[in-house]
């Protein structure tokens, strides 16, 4: 049996509901649950490593001010409400740059208050999934963030930047190869990567996903809302590469489509 969680990155205010719909509809139809790494307050002018303006501004419209929470875009908010397949993860809190890579504890840990209470004020109950921002968190970063949530996913782990009594698990994950590992109550899933992605070639794409699906117990696939929709432009070509999969994996019945709350309540084994 192989498993997979389905994690979309960037929902924000700026998120037109219609893009949602068009991208998950045959997944919700299907029963499969669309996990949602969703900005709590995202800053209206954040830019990207390489200092463009990000993608998931630049594919909607939002309100003008320097931060605009999520209960802000109240048509999007209804609908997450209105649909039962959707799961609501916590995304940073206003996708700064590497914003949970410094060492001040304490301000990471407002971070990740105030993005617990922008979720709270849209309706969301208290996520059990974290998700940084450029998957960079440092030592202190994943201190605060075990102490808050059940299940942290990024793309990987380094030695010299988990905490060092996470050292003896991580020696573990590293000696038995594989992607995912448990420190205490907290479940740290990695992933192979944005395999569904316009920065992908195209016709391989499918086959990645399926190769990696297959060759796991557990995989994490992970895509980015507005990637589909760059500038505002629907890509037709990349939404049905994206649909492909929904049919495929409904199509296989040793795969099962599972949430991250699934994971932390102890429902997934983590490495088969």
């Amino acid at each position: 049996m192989h498993t997979v969680i389905l994690r979309d990155d960037d929902t924000c205010a700026f998120t037109p509901r219609a893009c949602l719909e068009k991208l998950y509809r045959p997944f919700l139809e299907r029963g499969f649950p669309v996990n949602l790494a969703v900005i709590p307050e995202v800053r209206t002018d954040a830019r990207s490593p390489d200092g463009h303006r990000e993608g998931f501004l630049t594919a909607g419209v939002g309100p003008r001010g320097p931060l605009a929470p999520i209960a802000g875009n109240r048509e999007l908010v209804e609908y997450l409400h209105g649909e039962q397949g959707y799961q609501v993860l916590q995304h940073g809190c206003h996708h700064d740059t590497f914003e949970f890579g410094g060492s001040d504890r304490a301000d990471l840990a407002r971070r990740l208050d105030q993005g617990a209470r922008c979720l709270r004020d849209a309706g969301f109950g208290r996520p059990a999934t974290f998700v940084a921002p450029y998957d960079r968190m440092s030592r202190a970063a994943y201190l605060e963030i075990a102490e808050r949530f059940e299940v942290i996913s990024t793309g990987w782990f380094e030695a010299g930047r988990i905490p060092l009594r996470w050292w003896p698990g991580y020696v573990v994950k590293k000696i038995r190869r594989v992607p995912h590992w448990q420190t205490g109550p907290t479940a740290l899933l990695s992933h192979p990567g944005c395999l569904l992605s316009y920065q992908r070639p195209l016709p391989e794409m499918f086959a990645s996903v399926r190769r990696s699906v297959e060759s796991r117990s557990l995989t994490v696939l992970v895509t980015h809302w507005w990637e589909y929709f760059r500038d505002g432009t629907a890509d037709e070509k990349l939404i049905g590469v994206l649909h492909e999969v929904a049919e495929w994996l409904a199509s296989r019945p040793d795969i099962r489509v599972v949430s991250f709350r699934d994971v932390a309540n102890g429902r997934v084994p983590l490495n088969g």
